[in-house]
């Protein structure tokens, strides 16, 4: 069958962990289009408020207090978008949890819950949608991670968890391709970004959390996504230095290892703790409703690595153009001489 998918303002959109972070800069975006959204996540009282001020800025949306670890989670939020909407076009699985801290001193309880949000949940979310979507068409987008390449220390869980989300999402397609149906199915892959991840994940450290440098905007990730609604793609990374460290990972591994050994758990340590109304959402919801994290770091808002992918004949033209030019000028220097 052939993929069409619908221009963004046309969709009716689910979405999952719409109250803080990356989902809540998807939330704003989509209906800032035109989106018509169902939004899920555990913080009722916050998604109450999401909807109220999206709805007063002239969008249309749906809510579903949901823990996305529960087993018919999936059913329910179809059902839901079904009643409000009539059906929906793309699905985006964003919820996850995540806890800091070494393998060894993380119980196996605290492993399996960030298995069940980010991994069983993304599962039960994308089996759902392929179900309403395989004869109509559309999209599913899974949130992965650029630790879904190269795991870090101090989130041992967290990477394998994506580890396995990147793995789940491309035997998906395959076996999208092979039954021929009209669906896009797009592992969207973050660098570090700069929302309240390390104020919610629980904490073993001893010592605040933070992301690791280079972080990113997280209505870049937003973009990516949108992006992917309307347009197939395979996959997208967004911020160039979280691309690069899993290049690395390929090139030289135990270089890698080592860095990581010698700085990784520096690198996500901070002074600046969380407001105590806001730390560790593991297993309760606490207080969200923000995109970005209080941490004072250095936020890079543009990425050029993401504007490549989504612009690919753009980009080849302009590599091709440049490298014309320094040839043209090397051929100029040399005629001189």
């Amino acid at each position: 069958m052939t993929l069409h998918l619908k221009p963004l303002a046309s969709q009716r959109i689910v979405l999952t962990g719409a109250t803080s972070g990356i989902g809540l800069a998807i939330a704003e975006a989509a209906s800032a289009a035109g989106a018509r959204l169902m939004l899920a996540a555990r913080n009722e009282n916050e998604l109450l408020a999401i909807q109220e001020r999206l709805t007063a800025g002239g969008g249309d949306v749906g809510i579903l207090a949901c823990d996305v670890a529960d087993p018919d989670y999936a059913d329910r939020l179809a059902a839901a978008a079904v009643t409000r909407f009539g059906g929906f076009d793309s699905w985006i699985n964003d919820a996850a949890a995540a806890t800091y801290g070494t393998l060894a001193e993380t119980p196996i309880a605290d492993q399996m819950r960030v298995f069940d949000v980010g991994y069983w949940g993304t599962v039960r979310g994308a089996l759902a949608a392929l179900a309403h979507l395989r004869d109509r068409g559309g999209a599913i987008i899974n949130i992965g991670s650029v630790l879904g390449d190269r795991a870090i220390i101090q989130q041992g869980p967290y990477s394998a968890m994506k580890h396995a989300v990147k793995g789940f999402t491309d035997t998906l397609r395959t076996e999208v391709i092979e039954a021929e149906l009209p669906v896009s199915i797009t592992l969207i892959k973050p660098s570090a970004m700069h929302t309240p991840y390390p104020d919610h994940a629980r904490n073993r450290m001893g010592t605040p959390a933070k992301l690791p440098p280079i972080v990113y905007d997280p209505r870049l990730v937003a973009r990516a996504v949108l992006f992917a609604v309307a347009t197939p793609r395979r996959e997208l990374t967004v911020g160039g230095f979280g691309a690069g460290a899993a290049i690395g990972d390929l090139v030289a591994p135990r270089l890698l290892d080592r860095a990581m050994a010698a700085f990784g758990t520096r690198a996500q340590q901070t002074a600046h703790a969380p407001a105590p109304d806001t730390d560790d959402n593991l297993y309760e919801p606490r207080r969200d409703g923000k995109i970005e994290n209080a941490e004072p770091q250095y936020v890079r808002r543009q990425s050029l690595w993401l504007e490549a992918q989504l612009r690919p004949m753009t980009t080849a033209a302009v590599i091709a153009g440049t490298a014309a030019m320094l040839a043209a000028g090397s051929l100029s220097r040399r005629r001189r001489r």
